[in-house]
């Protein structure tokens, strides 16, 4: 809490009674508000102002107690008051932004907050609560320009580190939501929904995805590569080889072909020619190396990861000590997911070095060569604005070397110029997320103590379908509050999210010992166990989980429909699936419907249902998920259209 140094009028020989009754009543309460007694100080400030209603600190102070007391409207009042009689004072600007912003008029707070921080630009707290308002209404780019200014201010401060990370969230949902909208048969769509795909292991869906994007331009870079490493993924050795392969001959440049190469040689124990890979890699692009190095482990269990990992350590003599130690670090989780030491390279200066004795070439010269670091930088970005291609090239090449700072601005300034481009929104989709979860990994670090920062973070990873990210979170706030029932469920919801079925049921198991009729700890039991088949057994869990929030009770009703219709209680299962319904994100539902309407011979209302299926899954299509065929709905319809048993 920000303190008002009074500064009062001079007093003349009439006064002196009224200054020293002044002097009183604020030493009162600055004696109150040392104690903590707010409602004492409020008092005395309110005295205070009857002496002398025109000192607007004293309003001010008064405020801040009323404030610190919990009477938002009175303490909105008083600082109105502050700011008529003087608008140039840093605190009534201040908190009567913050106060706007707590009474839902964040609007309102901007002009006030930005005020203040022009009079005072060395407190963190104005560029903070700025970010706030910005980000409460909806602007999420100014929102993470107020907030990297305060945690530039204070790097310490570990609430703007966390709605940095939070705004750029948001700023990728709404980058996410105007791809679906504008630019869902793009490539660039395509390439995130293959990447999404590859979050949940569907890694044989994400590689047919890819594969239709071949032949399509423009398209993200290295497209083959994004191929090679699903089908690496999906265990299809051959496929993968062949793919960076050709990558690597058709486009030079791509050293995610080269960085492939090295995963297979890795694989397979052959840590010479990997070294030999990734030293040219180190040699084209440091930041690109540091940026994308965790792939050479992704996915390995974590004894073979170790064992990488201490080879890598003692390769002394096989590569240099700088690229060992980035290797170790992306190993260790450092990589694109935290400020270091990727994030070292977004001040966007060349080392003396590099700018002294690279060669000059043109940026597609170097972008050609895989130097993308060097392409980043002979740009700037005041000159490029006005020049799409440019400013394409300028994303493609910031964000291969790291840069993601300057990668965002690139796509703003190109989404400026050409506001539906798909590639605009690809590359500022990309970017924001690193920087999120920099920002989030750096709060993470100022609160590693704290159990809620980590299910903060777990709560996040499991909506970024990053499971094992999240599953490592709650398993640390758990370590360090065994009992926090947030983690507790979060750690049981991961596991279901990653179809770890039987460690989801022991999670939630565990928990309801210590809160049986939790409704969410309920809901994933009979998940876990409708996910098992045991549909008797998950029938006890799902009854509590019609306790749950309204926005879920949809996916309950349908979860009952289903155990109904396979313990043979057919009524009881249409009535639950025609509760559940609006929660039908797929057509199963309503298959379902439509299969249990023709066992009870409606033929009718099985017809309507799955047109119902037929309709979804064309909502599926035009919001973007599109190019991949869903198994869960390949077989729903008979050639004729009509429900069919499977």
């Amino acid at each position: 809490m920000l303190l008002v140094v009074l500064a009062g009028p001079a007093m003349g020989p009439g006064q002196q009674p009224a200054a020293s009754a002044l002097d009183s009543l604020v030493a009162a309460a600055q004696q109150a508000q040392a104690v903590h007694d707010y409602a004492a100080a409020e008092k005395a400030y309110k005295q205070a102002v009857r002496i002398e209603p025109n000192m607007p600190e004293l309003w001010a102070n008064l405020g801040l107690m009323q404030q610190q007391a919990g009477d938002i409207p009175s303490a909105i009042l008083s600082m109105q008051r502050a700011n008529q009689i003087n608008p140039s004072l840093y605190v009534p600007n201040l908190f009567l932004g913050i106060d706007y912003q707590r009474i839902g008029k964040a609007k309102e707070a901007i002009p006030l907050l930005t005020k203040a921080e022009k009079i005072n630009n060395t407190d963190p707290q104005a560029p903070l609560a700025l970010g706030r308002a910005y980000y409460a209404v909806g602007n999420f780019s100014a929102a993470a320009r107020e907030l990297e200014r305060a945690t530039t201010l204070d790097p310490q401060l570990g609430a703007a580190w966390f709605t940095l990370g939070i705004a750029r969230l948001n700023q990728v949902e709404a980058d996410a939501r105007k791809m679906s909208a504008e630019a869902k048969d793009s490539p660039f769509a395509g390439a995130l929904y293959a990447e999404s795909l590859e979050k949940q292991a569907r890694f044989s869906e994400a590689a047919s995805l890819y594969r239709s994007l071949l032949a399509v331009q423009p398209q993200p870079p290295c497209i083959h590569s994004e191929l090679g490493f699903a089908l690496l993924r999906h265990r299809d050795l051959e496929g993968a080889t062949k793919e960076f392969a050709g990558e690597r001959m058709a486009h030079p440049e791509c050293g995610l072909a080269l960085l492939g190469q090295a995963r297979i040689a890795v694989d397979n124990a052959e840590y010479q020619p990997a070294a030999t890979l990734l030293k040219e890699l180190w040699r084209r692009d440091h930041g690109f190396v540091e940026s994308n190095a965790a792939l050479l482990v992704d996915g390995m269990p974590g004894d073979r990861a170790a064992a990488v990992a201490d080879n890598f350590s003692q390769a002394a003599a096989q590569i240099p000590a700088d690229l060992r130690d980035a290797l170790l670090a992306a190993f260790n989780g450092g990589g694109q997911g935290s400020d270091a030491p990727a994030g070292r390279r977004e001040s966007g200066a060349l080392s003396t070095k590099e700018s002294a004795f690279a060669p000059r070439r043109t940026a597609k010269e170097y972008y050609a060569t895989g130097e993308f670091e060097q392409c980043a930088h002979q740009f700037d970005l005041a000159v490029a604005a006005g020049r799409a291609d440019e400013l394409r090239l300028l994303a493609a090449c910031a964000y291969l070397t790291g840069d993601n700072k300057r990668a965002s601005r690139a796509a703003a300034a190109l989404e400026a110029l050409q506001p539906h481009s798909p590639e605009a929104l690809y590359w500022s989709i990309q970017a924001n997320e690193r920087l999120a979860l920099q920002s989030l990994a750096r709060f993470q670090q100022l609160e590693s103590n704290s159990a809620r920062s980590h299910v903060l973070l777990g709560d996040i990873f499991d909506q970024l379908e990053r499971y094992d990210d999240a599953l490592a979170e709650y398993g640390k706030a758990l370590a360090i509050d065994p009992d926090d029932p947030a983690a507790m469920l979060g750690l049981a919801t991961a596991y279901l999210s990653n179809n770890k079925m039987e460690k989801a049921m022991e999670t939630a198991r565990s928990a309801l010992v210590r809160s049986p009729d939790d409704p969410e700890l309920n809901l994933v039991m009979a998940e876990a166990m409708v996910g098992r088949n045991q549909f008797a057994e998950a029938e006890p869990f799902l009854i509590k989980s019609l306790n749950a929030k309204p926005q879920v009770l949809g996916h309950v009703h349908a979860l009952l429909g289903k155990v109904y219709a396979e313990t043979g209680r057919t009524q009881d299962a249409i009535d639950q699936l025609k509760l559940g319904a609006s929660s039908d994100e797929n057509g199963s539902i309503h298959y379902l419907l439509a299969r249990l309407y023709r066992q009870s011979g409606n033929l009718k209302d099985a017809s309507i249902a799955i047109e119902q299926v037929k309709t979804i899954k064309e909502q599926r299509r035009e919001r973007g998920v599109k190019l991949v065929e869903d198994p869960e709905l390949s077989a729903l319809e008979s050639p004729h259209g009509e429900a069919s048993t499977p």
